[in-house]
């Protein structure tokens, strides 16, 4: 995850709401994209990242009164912004936005005018199991409300370069792979983030939507 808590996020007494996002998509249902309720989500993301399927999110171990101090500190930030993905009215995902040069990734390549930082944990499948087309669903309606709702160009993404699934879903969806870099280590008071080996990716908004192309 894009952790709040590195020395370049600070909180702010009022901070910029994220807007809301809801998107219908042909034979799979409707996306809607929210700012995350740190207290009255916490059950179903404390349940998420707790799944050892969750590892690379690095918040496994931790309890759900500290996941939800987790996101009750985002939420007072402008840099870094947590919503909840539901489907039909069911939650299916967790959308982290940052603006890279807030994140230890900004040390790690050239920030962009107009870049933003992407981490996106899906639910766990359900009881008829994983359907094809899924994850693709959830990116399109992702990538639409990053690039078009929040105005942005480009999107970046860091997983870890041992999360061969997530690094060959992104390709999937039309991110062009950089080069594998170190995020640095973090070591504060209050949190610690190891080092990680981590392969950049990013999606330009001519890419998705080349009708765009020139605009802001």
């Amino acid at each position: 995850m894009a952790d709040p808590r590195t020395p370049a996020s600070t909180p702010t007494p009022n901070p910029t709401p994220t807007p809301t996002h809801e998107q219908r998509i042909p034979d799979y249902g409707t996306v809607r994209i929210r700012p995350l309720d740190p207290a009255a989500d916490a059950d179903v993301i404390h349940a998420w990242v707790s799944e050892e399927r969750a590892a690379f999110w690095g918040m496994t171990g931790l309890t759900r009164p500290q996941v939800a101090e987790i996101y009750a500190h985002m939420a007072t930030l402008d840099t870094h912004h947590a919503h909840l993905v539901t489907k039909d009215g069911t939650p299916v995902a967790l959308l982290q936005t940052y603006e890279p040069e807030a994140d230890r990734v900004g040390e790690c390549y050239e920030v962009r005018p107009g870049d933003i930082g992407v981490h996106l944990l899906l639910a766990p499948a359900g009881p008829d199991g994983r359907r094809p087309g899924w994850t693709s669903a959830l990116l399109t309606a992702m990538t639409s409300y990053v690039l078009r709702v929040l105005g942005r160009r480009r999107i970046v993404v860091d997983p870890d370069v041992r999360n061969v699934k997530a690094i060959a879903r992104f390709e999937r969806q039309g991110f062009v792979t950089g080069p594998e870099v170190v995020l640095p280590e973090i070591d504060l008071p209050d949190v610690y983030l190891p080092e990680k080996r981590a392969r950049l990716a990013f999606l330009t908004r001519e890419t998705v939507f080349p009708e765009d192309t020139g605009t802001d």
